[in-house]
């Protein structure tokens, strides 16, 4: 079974944009548990579209690839605060206060959570911490107010302990459709691999079986399909669909239009 190579700490973070931004986390490496203070976001995880608003209170599983695009309100700032919920935190929980998984969890992967008196006061607890940097907070403090989170969701939310307290590794799924459908995030073969339950030499050998061909050409191949289709069909602009389909930068992204499609993507 492959492993994570993804180290992670407890960390409460402040976010501000002043712009829309479609920058986000590409792999949820640990439990999150988040409050929108200003603004809405959009998230895709999973297959599905997920609509955050000002007020609303969130959980987001990890081991999971997401995509983000952050709306700050007129004139005002895009504003969250999240607590990151590491692995190591919680196995040191379930070991202190005897708290393990009753069963596996099959529910969706970001979840709406009802507001409540516990989860307002404890947002509020955090609003000395805004201005600071992780860096400067106490790392003690910062594992304590970790650790109340998940006291406090387990309060408000028992079947999350099913989430928390499940520390199995991505299984061995269907490899066709899990690439089919996250294909387009810009991640490497090792975290593809890890998320559907395969060593890299394994991933790459059930891949040509089942594609005929290698995982990186296939992939490029799929997101400049995407992006042809995007600026020829639904007239969108370059510089908006190479970060889409999965490439890190324009450059690389032009190169491999050009020779694929023998003109400049500007020139479709």
């Amino acid at each position: 079974m492959p492993v994570s190579n993804t180290k992670t700490s407890p960390r409460i973070l402040y976010s501000c944009y002043s712009q829309v931004s479609r920058a986000g986390e590409q792999f949820i490496a640990d439990h999150v548990f988040g409050y929108i203070l200003s603004g809405d976001s959009e998230l895709y995880v999973n297959g599905k579209n997920y609509y955050f608003k000002q007020g609303d209170y969130r959980f987001l599983k990890r081991n999971e690839l997401a995509k983000f695009v952050k709306h700050p309100p007129p004139g005002g700032e895009f504003k969250t605060i999240t607590i990151g919920m590491d692995q190591a935190t919680l196995q040191s929980m379930s070991a202190e206060l005897d708290l393990h998984a009753d069963g596996p969890y099959s529910g969706e992967s970001a979840l709406f959570l009802k507001p409540n008196d516990l989860f307002s006061n404890y947002i509020k607890s955090l609003s000395p911490y805004i201005d600071k940097s992780s860096d400067e907070i106490n790392p003690a403090l910062t594992l304590h107010k970790v650790k109340e989170a998940v006291m406090i969701l387990l309060e408000t939310n028992p079947e999350l302990k099913n989430i928390l307290f499940d520390f199995s590794e991505p299984g061995k799924i269907d490899l066709e459709a899990f690439m089919t459908q996250n294909y387009r995030f810009n991640v490497d073969l090792n975290r593809f691999a890890y998320l559907t339950g395969r060593s890299l030499a394994t991933f790459k050998r059930d891949f040509e079986r089942i594609f005929n061909i290698s995982p990186n050409r296939w992939i490029q191949q799929q997101r400049l399909k995407d992006a042809y289709f995007l600026i020829k069909e639904k007239k969108q602009k370059v510089s908006d669909v190479y970060m889409d389909v999965g490439f890190k930068d324009l450059s690389h992204f032009s190169f491999a239009f050009k020779k694929a499609y023998g003109v400049a993507p500007s020139a479709v």
